[in-house]
């Protein structure tokens, strides 16, 4: 018989335990920052119908990007690609119960069927944050806020990040305006405005000519790119789009964050479902340049389980894998186990096992992470274990010291040995 592949699914990854210590690590960091700004944490199933994704993206995207099957029961099911269509389904599932605005966020692990590539992969985890139930800028500046402030909790700085804003409103009507075109006409628009980074400058101008642009109406566009927030929204003045810039600027500058981010005509965020304000955030390295997460306004999704249900939201979603790659670019991943202690009892023939017992319990009760070596060995291959094991600290206690009623605890950095009564080891490593 053939031995079985050693190797996870393609696209998918393993997580020994060192990678789980990081992984801990930065989704710890981030629950406790969303907490310091009151978002509360949630989840919901990995299956859900099919055709809650191809009521948002489309049946034909839903079945060629989703992991999809018929049940036993012959309902087409999906393991989830993203979060947002099953928060807007809970939200409209209770809405006569829930306190809005409601502030909430998780961290679950989604599968999307695509070509694994640098900072994409086929399953990850995926941090969901959203505010439902407020129609005006705040709840867009608090959604900017709480993402720049997930960051700047790992030690990044303005020179490592920014945040490109722009706004859907503002985009259509002044693209009306060039253009002279309804508002499918600026939906065709943006579309190419989208994916101007991703394709030849020759492309993008032929793309636009084929939407009936002029020479002078493709400059007109280009000059946005390049212009300051209000620069561009003096175009429209008029606009609500406009004028949700022109506020959201105003009060990301009056609190110190305007460093942190800047406006940017070509972030159209190609999803259909957002309606305002929208941004992505940027690595600002020149070997990891590139978007790293984004989001926006949504306004109408809620409406798609609940009739006549007008629930405003606005939120993003950050990804693992390209969070990760951000902090390494950076090296903004501290050593996680120099600061730790971590304690390994070491045993010893002629000591009953049962004398260590309340040595090992004391640790823990104190808080210290504590393990008893398991087997009966050499002394040296017990350090070698916890110098391999990253423990911080060895616990000594042979015949003599059980004799004595002390202990020796040996520090594996310092390569001190300090002895101590056997009923203090606990306060003396704490």
């Amino acid at each position: 018989m053939e031995k079985l592949s050693t190797q996870p699914y393609k696209g998918t990854r393993d997580f020994y335990p060192e990678e789980m210590k990081l992984r801990n690590w930065f989704f710890g960091k981030i629950s406790e920052t969303l907490k310091l700004f009151a978002f509360d944490e949630y989840n919901g199933p990995m299956l859900e119908s099919l055709e809650l994704y191809a009521a948002k993206s489309g049946d034909e995207l839903a079945r060629e990007q989703t992991y999809n099957f018929t049940d036993r029961g012959g309902r087409d099911l999906a393991i989830r690609p993203e979060m947002t269509p099953s928060v807007a389904r809970m939200v409209a599932a209770k809405m006569g119960e829930l306190n809005f605005p409601l502030r909430w966020f998780s961290i679950p692990n989604m599968y999307r069927y695509e070509r694994p590539q640098r900072g994409r992969l086929r399953e990850f985890w995926q941090l969901n944050v959203d505010l439902f139930g407020c129609d005006t800028y705040e709840a867009d500046l608090d959604i900017i806020q709480s993402a720049i402030a997930i960051l700047r909790a790992f030690g990044a700085d303005e020179n490592m990040f920014k945040v490109h804003i722009n706004n859907r409103r503002f985009f259509n009507d002044v693209i009306a305006a060039v253009c002279g075109t309804d508002a499918d006409g600026a939906k065709k628009v943006s579309k190419v405005v989208d994916r101007k980074n991703k394709i030849p400058r020759e492309a993008y101008v032929k793309d636009m000519t084929e939407l009936g642009l002029t020479v002078s109406q493709i400059e007109q566009i280009d000059a946005l790119y390049t212009m300051g927030v209000k620069e561009a929204t003096a175009l429209c003045p008029e606009s609500v789009g406009s004028m949700e810039l022109v506020s959201l600027f105003d009060a990301l500058c009056a609190m110190g964050l305007d460093k942190y981010c800047t406006f940017d005509f070509g972030i159209i965020r190609g999803l259909d479902y957002y309606t305002g304000t929208v941004f992505e955030v940027f690595d600002e390295a020149p070997e990891n340049n590139r978007a790293m997460f984004g989001g926006g306004r949504y306004d109408n999704l809620v409406g798609l389980f609940a009739k006549n249900a007008k629930v405003s939201g606005v939120g993003y979603g950050m990804g693992d894998v390209t969070l990760e790659n951000f902090l390494f670019t950076h090296d903004l991943v501290p050593d996680l186990y120099k600061s730790e202690k971590k304690v390994l009892v070491a045993r010893f023939d002629d000591v009953p096992v049962e004398k260590y017992c309340p040595i090992v319990d004391s640790l823990r009760e104190a808080g210290l992470v504590t393990s008893l070596y398991t087997g009966i060995k050499k002394f040296g291959k017990q350090i070698d274990y916890a110098v391999k094991g990253k423990y911080s600290h060895v616990v000594i206690m042979g015949g003599s010291e059980l004799e004595r009623g002390i202990v020796k605890i040996k520090n594996l950095e310092t390569r001190e040995e300090t002895e101590v009564a056997a009923s203090d080891v606990a306060s003396a490593l704490k």
